[in-house]
């Protein structure tokens, strides 16, 4: 029976409150409005900003919400005006929206578009939510909320892919994998030959030594606090690994010792204000580059010695590996399913969304790297 032009009931993940467990509800998830799309979520993977959501404030949150952003799924019905998907269509879920009409769409090196700041309302276009549980509207997040086995996403925050592809792999592609193999590729832009360095070796940072790896590099250093995440580094690309804690001297210096020179690419992938200085001190004075690959706190200010940059260092942002979202995602599907990528190492574990307390606890265990969640 077709659903299309109604309401629909179905499970999802909801956050009451700050610091509250996930709680599994019924929702009502209303039918997309123009240029909108609903979209049955088929797999969507747990991934570092929720885990920053759940353990910190630093993000500004409107609750009841519905998180959840990696996210990969099947057209069910769309809004009046939508042209680029249809129903039966696999798509993945898009964080970062590509209107293809702002500045940052239009450039060649941009890929921020304006409409991802819309978001920050938690609300669809028109400033209401598609989600209602107990009678009451619950907030969207991140243009996606894909912890919910239906979801409403504007259609410029939708690519469409492979029919054949599995959507409990590639659902990576949405974000953490995205984000970190682009930020060495795209923003950082690799160079054969060269020696890199990433902090912090959780999903996305495993994605930047693959993209590393890719790129040429010839050395390619994991740091991180925990030793058993060296083995899974370094099966992707990683010629050796170092905790901080283990050291006798400020990390940067040993990296300094290491290489004579400095690093020529480092990478930030934790989010970590003090990490983030000590990669920028870590990298060759003279062209060494910096990449911000990790969500910062916003409301923390970062306090570097101006000296560092005297010599010639740069420190990027980075959003996304630099990817323009509906344009690049699909080519990216289509590589890994050329085989030309390779996902699966970075998939440890897989729950059904029911579980995802669990999948919750055993990311703060660190020995999970992504766990993928079926709806």
């Amino acid at each position: 029976m077709s659903t299309t032009g109604q309401v629909i009931r179905c499970k999802a993940a909801i956050l009451w409150k700050p610091g509250a467990p996930f709680s599994i509800e019924e929702v009502e998830v209303a039918p997309p409005k123009a240029k909108e799309v609903r979209i049955k979520v088929v797999a969507t993977g747990l991934c570092g900003t929720e885990m920053k959501v759940l353990g910190s404030k630093h993000l500004d949150l409107l609750y009841p919400t519905i998180l959840g952003h990696e996210g990969a799924g099947i057209v069910e019905s769309i809004g009046e005006g939508v042209s680029t998907v249809k129903p039966g269509d696999k798509v993945i879920t898009l964080f970062l929206p590509q209107c293809g009409e702002c500045t940052s769409c239009l450039n060649s090196e941009g890929n921020f578009c304006i409409q991802f700041k819309q978001s920050k309302t938690q609300m669809m276009s028109d400033g209401t939510s598609r989600f209602t549980c107990k009678g009451k509207s619950i907030y969207h997040f991140g243009n996606t909320s894909t912890f919910c086995e239906y979801t409403v996403i504007k259609e410029i925050s939708v690519a469409k892919i492979d029919a054949v592809a599995p959507l409990e792999k590639v659902c990576l592609i949405s974000c953490g994998f995205s984000t970190g193999f682009g930020a060495a590729i795209n923003t950082a832009k690799v160079t054969p030959g060269s020696t890199c360095a990433v902090f912090g070796l959780g999903g996305v940072g495993l994605s930047v030594v693959m993209g590393c790896k890719a790129a040429g590099a010839a050395r390619i250093i994991g740091v991180d606090v925990n030793n058993e995440k060296f083995k899974k580094a370094q099966e992707l690309g990683a010629t050796e690994c170092l905790n901080p804690q283990d050291l006798k001297k400020p990390i940067q210096e040993v990296l300094f010792d290491m290489t004579d020179a400095g690093i020529d690419f480092c990478f930030e992938a934790i989010g970590n204000l003090d990490v983030l200085a000590a990669a920028l001190a870590s990298c060759n004075e003279s062209y060494g580059v910096c990449v911000v690959v990790g969500v910062l706190p916003a409301s923390v200010q970062l306090k570097i010695s101006g000296q560092l940059f005297f010599s010639g260092r740069s420190l990027k942002g980075s959003v996304f590996g630099g990817w323009k979202s509906r344009q690049h995602i699909p080519k990216l599907v289509a590589d890994y399913m050329a085989e030309k990528l390779n996902l699966d190492p970075l998939i440890t574990h897989t729950l059904n969304l029911d579980k995802i307390n669990e999948a919750v606890e055993l990311m703060k265990t660190g020995k999970c790297i992504r766990c993928i969640l079926l709806l």
